[in-house]
């Protein structure tokens, strides 16, 4: 292996996190009213899309997956997604209906991770967000069997062509796509801080309400 091939050396790469402290006495009671306010302050700092998390599933065998998507809605219930039923995680949700979200602002030090239980949204949620996305990405939902083997861009890009024919204004909602609630059993917010003595606190769902603890970093 040449120099040129060889991977660079990770062990130095590190960064200092200097943050403000994270004390059980300065947040919210109910996760989802401290989510919003840490939420606000992601948008005001000009972060690319803060509404972009890491969408973790298993299958039944615990075989795990994790990627990227976006973050449509939330509120007192928990954390909506839209995707197609028929994807990986679509299969493993199906399977085992159980999911963990990752909030990862690195640019303000702060990270959110969510763990919960998920049930399907309702056509009627579900279709009221699709008639509100643009009409590119409804056909793109039609076009695209998500996770699938494809045999070619060129059959991809085919696809979408014959759809964009068949539905030139207003295209249906996918009977294998919706909207998914992921609804909160832990909640952690993290800060950063210096000498990796990070803030780390969790809300723990009790059967009286939600119970505020403090984890080592």
């Amino acid at each position: 292996m040449d120099a040129t091939s060889r991977p660079p050396s990770l062990a130095g790469l590190r960064r200092s996190y200097v943050g403000e402290p994270l004390l059980e006495t300065a947040v919210a009671a109910d996760p989802v009213v401290q989510f919003t306010t840490w939420f606000q302050e992601a948008l005001e700092a000009g972060l690319p899309e803060p509404n972009a998390m890491v969408v973790a599933t298993a299958s039944a065998g615990g075989r795990p997956s994790a990627r990227t998507v976006l973050l449509k809605e939330y509120d007192e219930r928990g954390f909506v997604f839209y995707t197609n039923y028929e994807s990986r995680k679509g299969r493993d949700l199906a399977e085992n209906p159980r999911a963990s979200l990752l909030f990862p602002w690195h640019p303000i030090r702060r990270q959110v991770r969510v763990e919960g239980t998920v049930t399907r949204l309702s056509h009627e949620e579900s279709a009221a967000y699709f008639a509100s996305r643009p009409y590119g990405s409804r056909i793109g939902a039609w076009a695209s069997r998500q996770s699938a083997v494809v045999r070619s861009r060129e059959v991809l890009d085919a696809r979408y062509e014959e759809l964009s024919a068949r539905w030139p204004e207003e295209p249906p909602v996918p009977d294998f796509w919706g909207g998914y609630l992921v609804t909160p059993r832990e909640v952690e917010f993290w800060q950063g801080r210096m000498d990796r003595m990070h803030d780390r606190l969790r809300y723990r769902r009790g059967q009286g309400g939600w119970v505020l603890e403090r984890l080592a970093p």
